[in-house]
């Protein structure tokens, strides 16, 4: 029963941009069939994750435990994020896709929660996420097109968020994509009704 939903907004635009406009579908959806569950949420337009510096990094060797993380003046903002991960059931992350990849306020906000010894580990035969699996629902909005017959960029978003999402332990992923937004309102509209789709399939 999912109990705890996290939804976390990249663009820019905050709520004037598509992606975030269609994570209030995914939300409405999701919260229909899941009454009851909280919602936290964090647009990072208006509340950015810091970028690491040099002390984050020394503490993350040093702090990697929550116990000992949790009142380390470096590690305070990461565990909060951290945190708010471990307590939800299902997750929403919206973006745009930006310069072919994520957004700089999303790699922030990645380099926060993918921390070595606290959401994952290393190991001989690779590195092992820490975290449970949750349903994630990733909505990315372009302005070009990127993955199918009419792509004419390359798509170095959809395969990092996959690769970097799986290091802390989340595999459930479902992509919705808006790709288009920048070709006139008939695009628009198509990549919104498209977007349905996908969203109903799921």
């Amino acid at each position: 029963m999912t109990k705890a939903i996290l939804r976390i907004d990249c663009s820019p635009k905050a709520d004037a941009a598509h992606s975030f406009r269609f994570a209030d579908e995914v939300l409405a959806t999701v919260t229909r069939a899941h009454p009851g569950a909280s919602v936290t949420t964090r647009v990072l337009a208006t509340t950015p994750s810091p970028v690491v510096d040099g002390a984050f990094a020394a503490a993350m060797m040093t702090h990697q435990d929550a116990k000992a993380a949790r009142d380390h003046a470096a590690l305070r903002i990461s565990e909060t994020l951290i945190n708010e991960l471990e307590r939800t059931d299902l997750f929403i992350l919206s973006t745009p896709m930006h310069n072919f990849t994520v957004p700089a306020a999303l790699k922030a906000w990645i380099d926060q929660v993918v921390r070595f010894g606290r959401t994952f580990r290393s190991t001989p035969d690779g590195k092992i996420g820490l975290l449970a699996d949750r349903p994630t629902y990733i909505v990315i909005a372009a302005g070009g097109y990127f993955s199918d017959e009419r792509a004419r960029q390359p798509d170095h978003l959809t395969p990092y968020l996959k690769d970097i999402l799986e290091t802390i332990g989340i595999r459930d992923l479902r992509f919705i994509t808006l790709e288009g937004l920048a070709r006139g309102e008939d695009a628009v509209d198509e990549a919104y009704r498209s977007a349905r789709e996908t969203l109903k399939a799921l």
